[in-house]
């Protein structure tokens, strides 16, 4: 499959600066979504970029690196779990990729997005259903979003290590599940899921989850 093909439709239409955007965390119990959008140059080229579901966690972490030393422009948008509860977690992930493409120095000339969904913005964009096997630039927002996500939780481990967060990275397990059901919910749950609403508890519940960002490779 040709993963630029999208990319050469857009550069034919006149566009130069072409962002993919996906997200990461729709599905957990705990922790923020996570979007990327990345700008690749018309020159990269990598076979083994693809659907960073797809990858093993070595994998993703070396393509993170690679990504981000290539790039033209990687924007990171970050929402969190309160937030999430306010306005569904469908909003929220609309709203963390608007924030990662607003992030983006030089401003793109077009999006191509993960999905069916058209964000916030107004630049033209285009949705593409499994855009993230299908679009290089896509593809590799998926690595920055999931690789930048998994490290949040990863660091969220140290404040809440009951929960054990890097074994499953907020995802329903059944190990995430047994730690709810004998704990609570800590400050970054989603309080408005299945699997912990119904764990909700006053202890705690005024704590402010703590803030923290995904690093840098090299860092």
């Amino acid at each position: 499959m040709d993963m630029w093909v999208f990319e050469n439709e857009a550069i034919t239409n006149g566009c130069r600066d072409i962002a993919g955007i996906d997200e990461a965390g729709r599905g957990p119990l705990a922790g923020p979504v996570v979007a990327a959008a990345v700008i690749l140059p018309s020159a990269f080229h990598d076979p083994v970029i693809t659907d960073s579901k797809k990858l093993s966690p070595a994998k993703r972490r070396h393509l993170y690196e690679k990504i981000y030393l290539h790039a033209v422009s990687v924007g990171i948008g970050i929402v969190d779990a309160v937030e999430i509860d306010r306005i569904n977690i469908l909003q929220a992930s609309l709203l963390a990729m608007s924030m990662a493409v607003d992030n983006l120095k030089p401003r793109p000339d077009c999006l191509l997005i993960d999905g069916t969904f058209r964000i916030h913005c107004d630049l033209p964009q285009k949705p593409i259903v499994k855009g993230d096997a299908r679009s290089i630039s896509i593809a590799a927002a998926s690595i920055i979003a999931k690789v930048s996500r998994d490290r949040l939780m990863e660091i969220y481990h140290h404040y809440y290590p009951q929960f054990d967060f890097p074994r499953h990275k907020g995802y329903p397990t059944k190990l995430h599940k047994a730690a709810i059901r004998e704990f609570g919910c800590c400050p970054i749950h989603r309080r408005s899921f299945k699997g912990v609403k119904e764990y909700v508890c006053e202890t705690g519940s005024n704590n402010s989850a703590k803030k923290v960002s995904p690093w840098q490779p090299g860092t």
